[in-house]
């Protein structure tokens, strides 16, 4: 068994909106420093991205959106046609350089698709992509190039290979399943905060694909404040039984922790402990069904002191076979972010829940959860 890659510049912390916006890569360093200080991570381990070019980027998208996100970077791009293409708005403003360092995201998960499409590797991780939102044309949700399409279409194109696209972020995977909605060489399996009160509103159970991708899209929407053990029976069972339907050569990841309960944008009740479970059945699935091929980005999480390092540690930790650590963290990595931290900083690995209020109505969210599984394991077992 080969040993997992690990993806990582610092060039990759430059996809920056503003100073104070949410989405912050300042939380792939805070995880690599982790990862790093625990000795779970070696110089060794890591591969430099490298820039998707035009030719992969109109792989999904198209040419006149990559012309204008390149003219908005450089502030050419005329005011009136920035709406037209999700640009300079308040969740994808413009900044500067904006294709060049967009570009250098998707570049970083097609070298993990790289590293494990060309045989380096079984496992790879590029904490840096996840951006499910972007559209063939249109920025949206923090994203402005789908890494994950990009990524999962050059592997049909250059490799001939069927792709499950599995989505954990509280938001549903809305650009990655309308691009391969018609489809049944990809399947898309989004499991997500309900969009009755979370953008971007998509991802109902009947969602579910057309033409040739009928039943290869997969959405399992969730009850806002749901739990661990509803979130884990729901993945676990309906997981494995998308794997048995659509077979697949290859499995692309996107792990978001925004589903966290400490995490500001969604309202989801998950701990650690679901963060520790969900790479450990993806590996484990992959190691069962696709010959251990497994490719893993990251995606949502915008509580980067309290929750992101720690949640996305658990990747690369399932990926090498590594047990999910218990008990303080690395001193050296509480000395390097506590001071900076504007909020308590965590000692542990796991989550110490003296924050965590008691559900209520948690029955009644876990009915609907089961009512919703059993639904959706009436359409995954169709044929």
């Amino acid at each position: 068994m080969t040993r997992p890659l690990y993806v990582y510049d610092d060039a990759l912390l430059k996809y920056r909106f503003h100073a104070t916006h949410p989405f912050n890569q300042m939380r792939l360093k805070m995880t690599t420093d982790l990862l790093m200080a625990s000795g779970h991570l070696r110089a060794a381990d890591i591969i430099r991205p490298r820039e998707a070019t035009d030719e992969e980027l109109e792989l999904v998208h198209k040419k006149d959106f990559i012309e204008a996100v390149k003219l908005a970077g450089e502030g050419k791009l005329p005011e009136d046609k920035m709406e037209s293409y999700g640009l300079n708005t308040e969740d994808t403003p413009s900044f500067e350089g904006m294709h060049e360092k967009s570009r250098m995201l998707v570049g970083a998960t097609l070298s993990a698709v790289e590293a494990v499409m060309d045989g380096r590797t079984d496992k790879a991780l590029s904490l840096a992509g996840g951006l499910h939102h972007g559209f063939s044309g249109r920025a949206s949700g923090f994203c402005i190039y789908n890494d994950s399409a990009v990524a999962i279409e050059y592997i049909r194109r250059k490799y001939g290979k069927r792709v499950l696209y599995i989505d954990t972020d509280a938001h549903h995977g809305d650009g990655v399943q309308w691009i391969f909605y018609d489809t049944n060489e990809v399947m898309t399996y989004s499991i997500h905060e309900t969009g009755r009160y979370l953008f971007p509103g998509t991802g109902s159970l009947t969602e579910r694909g057309t033409e040739e991708g009928f039943g290869f899209a997969v959405n399992l929407p969730i009850d806002a404040f749901t739990e661990d053990t509803s979130f884990l029976e729901i993945f676990k069972e309906t997981l494995e039984a998308a794997i048995r339907k659509f077979q697949p050569d290859v499995i692309f990841s996107q792990n978001g922790v925004d589903a966290h309960f400490r995490d500001p944008m969604t309202h989801l009740a998950l701990t650690s402990r679901t963060f520790e479970e969900i790479p450990r059945f993806v590996n484990h699935m992959a190691d069962k069904y696709t010959d251990g091929k497994w490719i893993a980005v990251g995606g949502g999480g915008y509580n980067i002191w309290q929750v992101v390092p720690r949640m996305w540690a658990q990747i690369w930790l399932s990926m090498t076979g590594t047990p999910a650590p218990r008990g303080p963290l690395p001193e050296a990595f509480m000395e390097q972010y506590r001071s900076r931290s504007p909020v308590d900083f965590p000692e542990n690995w796991e989550d110490v829940l003296t924050d965590y209020s008691d559900i209520p109505r948690r029955e009644e969210i876990s009915e609907k959860n089961r009512s919703m599984l059993t639904r959706a394991m009436l359409h995954l077992e169709e044929q």
